[in-house]
């Protein structure tokens, strides 16, 4: 093949440069030329005319008329993989998987390609970051002597797709994309155009050929997926792992899904075989306390389609002349204006007080429905009492001190009732309207009654 050849392309204006500056020539920007490839040959050849295969061009018809099937999974043997993923890997799905060195992103796939291929599934495992022996070797560590999952140690694009193309696998795992390049860019690998363009000749290839893709990405310093916007754009699903790697808890959830819901959690546990499926996820969440203590509130909170019970724990402490708000799995400016909302609608003042708190079990929540269980653990601590045995609550807090519901509060309600829980305080408009079996519900409109009804309950 021969090498064609390369200009730069400012991403502001569109502008063309024949070599790289580090200011536009067009528009004057900085850092914005990228690499990209020039047609050699003149406008009769078209390096892209496989990309019509992304979206094959076809007759105009109306949403009622055209047939919709569901789309087939196969699962990888991973249930709380395959939970994320929506049931399982899709024909010719591309998946973008990112998380912190170290976290097991490696050891999940590996465990996945085994499963698939005992199923009879023809996998290829792409590494461009460790040696086909160093993979050998993580597979025995995790109890996967006899497995048939083949592997290739490479990195020039060229050679993986020719590969692939040669054994016609169901389903390639690449890891990682920033390790690949393609020598049609004279750019170093992990560079903003060699990631954007190998992982378009990957994406077309499993479009193309039906064949499943699986790219590792790494991280930048603040979490984020390394390399060009772009890339997530491309993908048909992101997935991000999640945990400490001091902890053995892991979580995999989904930010992007074309193929099944968004926000869906799998939680895994590290063991020395490498990552097992919790099927009980509340039971890590929640701290095993002999006698309820103050500041400690139990929290229905829904992650995509599975409702899951998280320990909300509160820490009020006499502060100095600039005391300190501190949450950990938990938005810091909401809690601000959550302790504004106690002060003003409900009588309870924190403004000289230290205010901590934290999400049991390093998950991260983020819909809005915790604000009632974050109240009531900062209301329990600052008073030094405790809230009752098996309480639980949920429900959004407006600024205006208004309780308002959350949806699927039904599903919330029984996943509790069926963990054991006897009290709940719950949003009026979520009251249910027929009696849950060995729960008390009550249900509230504003935060002063939600607070004073703890109080005679406590």
């Amino acid at each position: 093949m021969a090498k064609e050849k390369t200009h730069y392309i400012c991403t502001e204006c569109g502008g063309t440069s024949p070599k790289w500056l580090g200011k536009c020539p067009s528009c004057t920007a900085w850092n914005t030329l990228v690499e990209s490839v020039v047609d050699a040959t003149g406008p009769t050849k078209n390096r892209y005319a496989g990309m019509a295969a992304l979206a094959p061009s076809a007759e105009v018809a109306t949403l009622s008329d055209i047939e919709a099937s569901e789309v087939p999974r196969t699962p990888t043997g991973q249930e709380e993989l395959d939970r994320v993923l929506g049931g399982g890997m899709v024909e010719g799905g591309v998946v973008l998987i990112g998380g912190d060195p170290g976290i097991g992103k490696s050891t999940l796939l590996l465990q996945a390609m085994d499963g698939l291929q005992r199923s009879g599934m023809r996998t290829l495992y792409v590494t461009g970051e460790e040696s086909a022996a160093q993979v050998a070797l993580r597979s025995r560590r995790l109890g996967l002597d006899h497995s048939q999952v083949q592997v290739l140690a490479e990195t020039l694009l060229e050679k993986v797709l020719a590969t692939v193309d040669k054994l016609q696998p169901s389903i390639v795992v690449m890891d990682s994309i920033q390790t690949v390049y393609s020598d049609q860019l004279t750019s170093a690998p992990g560079s903003v155009a060699q990631v954007r363009e190998c992982a378009a000749h990957l994406t077309r290839m499993a479009k193309s050929t039906g064949t499943a893709v699986v790219l590792v990405g790494h991280v930048t310093k603040e979490g984020a997926l390394a390399g060009p916007r772009v890339l997530e754009h491309m993908v048909d699903t992101v997935l991000y792992f999640e945990g400490d790697t001091h902890s053995t808890y892991r979580l995999v959830r989904a930010i992007k899904n074309r193929f099944g819901a968004v926000n869906e959690i799998g939680v895994f546990a590290m063991t020395e075989k490498g990552l097992k499926g919790v099927t009980n996820p509340s039971a890590i969440f929640l701290s095993q306390h002999a006698e309820p203590v103050p500041g400690s509130c139990v929290l229905v909170t829904l992650e995509g389609t599975r409702p899951m019970l998280v320990e909300i724990q509160a820490l009020v402490d006499s502060g100095g002349p600039s005391p300190r708000r501190l949450s950990v799995g938990l938005d810091r400016d909401r809690l601000a204006m959550l302790l504004a909302v106690l002060h003003r609608h409900a009588g309870v003042a924190c403004m000289d007080q230290d205010v901590f708190v934290n999400a049991v079990g390093g998950v991260r929540i983020s819909e809005p429905a915790a604000d009632l269980a974050v109240l009531l653990a900062i209301q329990s601590s600052l008073r030094g009492k405790p809230l009752p045995q098996g309480f639980i609550a949920f429900g959004e807090v407006g600024l205006a001190g208004e309780v308002r519901p959350a949806p699927r509060g039904q599903e919330r309600l029984k996943e509790a009732a069926k963990l054991g829980f006897t009290v709940a305080l719950i949003p009026k408009a979520n009251a249910p309207k027929k009696p849950i079996e060995g729960m008390t519900v009550h249900a509230v409109e504003r935060v002063d009654e939600a607070i004073n009804l703890v109080r005679s309950l406590s």
